[in-house]
């Protein structure tokens, strides 16, 4: 018998943009400290539509998530995963506090329209 290695996982997620329409900075602060970073804050609410940024990050990190536990791998809170552009504007994930998981390779697509965002993650180890 072989033994199956997995060393690589999927995770997809898409969130209604409107939930996120009601969310800023002043009446929604713990939640937004739990789930996003500083730097996504900032990125976030310095664009024309908060909400758009902030859910297709929430996407992000959900899609995160799956693909970790895919892979076996314990889950992490969401203010460890930061989803940040590169110097090309493509979308990157970094984990903050987390050695072990700076090793994995970590492609992100994000996506948003009027109403909805998507993100679609590969996690190899």
């Amino acid at each position: 018998m072989i033994a199956n290695k997995i060393d690589e996982s999927v995770g997809v997620d898409i969130e209604d943009i409107g939930r996120f329409r009601k969310l800023d900075q002043k009446n929604s602060g713990v939640f937004l400290k739990k789930v996003y970073t500083k730097n996504e804050l900032d990125y976030c609410f310095w664009k024309a539509v908060p909400a758009q940024h902030l859910a297709v990050r929430f996407a992000g990190k959900e899609a995160v998530l799956k693909a970790l536990s895919g892979l076996g791998l314990s889950p992490v809170d969401y203010n460890t995963i930061e989803i940040f552009n590169n110097d090309r504007g493509a979308p990157q994930v970094r984990f903050c506090g987390h050695k072990n998981f700076k090793k994995l390779g970590v492609k992100i697509s994000l996506s948003h329209c009027r109403d909805k965002a998507l993100a679609f993650v590969v996690i190899k180890k």
